[in-house]
Order: structure tokens, then sequence, then C-alpha cells
């Protein structure tokens, strides 16, 4: 594929429990291209963040391989892993920010960990923050904002280190619906201005359909459809794709509905 980014090729990953193991992904096949941003749908506990996870391997799995701008993550040492993870940010589901720091610090972690000198973490830290509408919030602390402000935080965090990859694991999720539009533009607008590959991982109609071009479905630990978003959402192949676009038209229809002040 042309300008193909992250290869992923029969990628498996099973949890042990102590009623057994239970096989979360089973097989994921899936290509990104370099500079999209490529959503990932499905239900809650189908294997969603458990893949995101893998890619920058906060988890191992079980076999197969995952290639990210012709790096083999699973094949890396821990000193090269930690290097490469520089290259990857990662927007979490929760907000996962420490209490106890500031803004500033908690946006500024990954740089201190990784040495960078101070002057250059200030520069960073500073661009960050004013690409999320934080610049006046550098001092607060965490207790005093609101979600969407946190999850700002956050994404400020993933980005500090300038990664060439993003991984969002429903980071709209929490959010209001302004709020979430807010955010998905300028997840947009960083994609196109710095040319960051994102993946987007949720299970938000809105937030697939309003910023990617293409889109892969995942059911029962496995890649079962992919496309351009327009052709999945007018013909869907997968039963969940099906179940998706179903609720998707309804909500449409029963907001224009409102809206128009049919009901």
């Amino acid at each position: 594929m042309k300008d193909e980014y992250i290869k992923i090729s029969n990628l498996q990953k099973t949890y042990y429990t102590g009623s057994g193991p239970v096989k979360v992904l089973k097989g994921i096949d899936l290509t990104v291209r370099k500079g999209e941003i490529f959503g990932i749908i499905g239900f809650s506990g189908v294997g969603k963040s458990t893949l995101a996870r893998c890619i920058n391997r906060l988890e191992n799995p079980d076999c197969g391989s995952i290639i990210v701008g012709g790096v083999d993550i699973l094949k890396l040492s821990k000193k090269e892993l930690l290097r490469e993870r520089r290259k990857i940010g990662m927007i979490f589901q929760a907000f996962n920010l420490f209490e106890a720091k500031t803004v500033y610090r908690n946006i500024s972690y990954p740089l201190e960990i990784s040495g960078i000198p101070r002057r250059e973490i200030k520069k960073r830290v500073m661009e960050a923050a004013e690409l999320v509408g934080l610049s006046d919030k550098l001092e607060a602390y965490p207790e005093g904002l609101s979600g969407g402000q946190k999850q700002r935080v956050g994404i400020a965090r993933a980005l500090v280190n300038k990664p060439d990859l993003l991984l969002s694991d429903e980071a709209t999720s929490a959010l209001d619906p302004q709020t979430t539009l807010q955010i998905l533009d300028l997840l947009k607008e960083i994609n196109r201005t710095t040319g960051i590959t994102i993946l987007m991982i949720t299970h938000e109609l809105d937030a697939i359909r309003y910023t990617c071009e293409r889109m892969a479905v995942l059911e029962d630990g496995k890649i079962i459809e992919t496309g351009y978003v327009r052709d999945i959402f007018s013909n869907p192949h997968s039963r969940t794709g099906s179940i998706f676009t179903r609720v998707y038209t309804e909500f449409q229809r029963t907001a224009a509905l409102e809206y128009g002040g049919g009901i």
C-alpha cells in the first residue's frame, strides 16, 4: 500500500484470569497509511483498548507483528522501546493526570524523564498548551479543572514529544458535545499542519464520521471490515457495522425531528 505506515499482522493477545484464559485479540490484521486519521470502531469489550496498548507495547501480545514506520515494535529491546515510544503519543480513555502536579508539570513530565533541557521543555510545553487552549491554566492543578480541560492536558502531554503517531483511545467519550467538536477540530488541524498519523479508537460514530476518511470495524477480537467511512456507513458488510450505522441513522432522524419541531 502506498505510504504504508502501520502494518499489523496476526496480532493475538490472551489474558489469564482465575476463571481461565480469555483471548481478547484473535488475529488482528490492519494497515494504516502515513499521515491519515484512521478510525477503529467497536462495542465495549471487543479489544479496542488492548489493541492500542499493544501498539506501543504497554501490553505484550502473544504473537504477531506490529510494524510502525518500518520498525517492528515487538522486536525492540527495552532501551530501544523507550526510545521508540517517544515517537508514539497516547491519549487515554481516563485522564491519568498527576493530581499533585500543576498542568505545566503534567504536560512536561514526558520531557523531564527523557532528560530534555529545561529551556526546551518550557518551549514545548508552552506550544502544546497553546494548541489545546490551556495557556492560562499552566499553574492550575487537575482538581480545579473541568473534565474537558483535564482531557486537554492529556492531549497536550501526548503531543509534547512531537510524536509521529498519536493513539487516541476513546479520547472524547467523557466530554460534552461542544468540547468534543473542539477536540476533534484540534486533532484534524494538528494532522493537517504536522502530518502526524492518528489512530482514533472509539465507539462514537459521530467522531469517526467527522474526523476520519477510512475506518475499520472490530468485532470479537478481529478486524472484520475495513474501508472508507462513507462506504461502510452507506453499505456495511458486518453485523457490528450494520448495528452502528442503524443506530447512527436513527439518532440522526430523531435529532432532525426534534430540531424541526416534528415531535
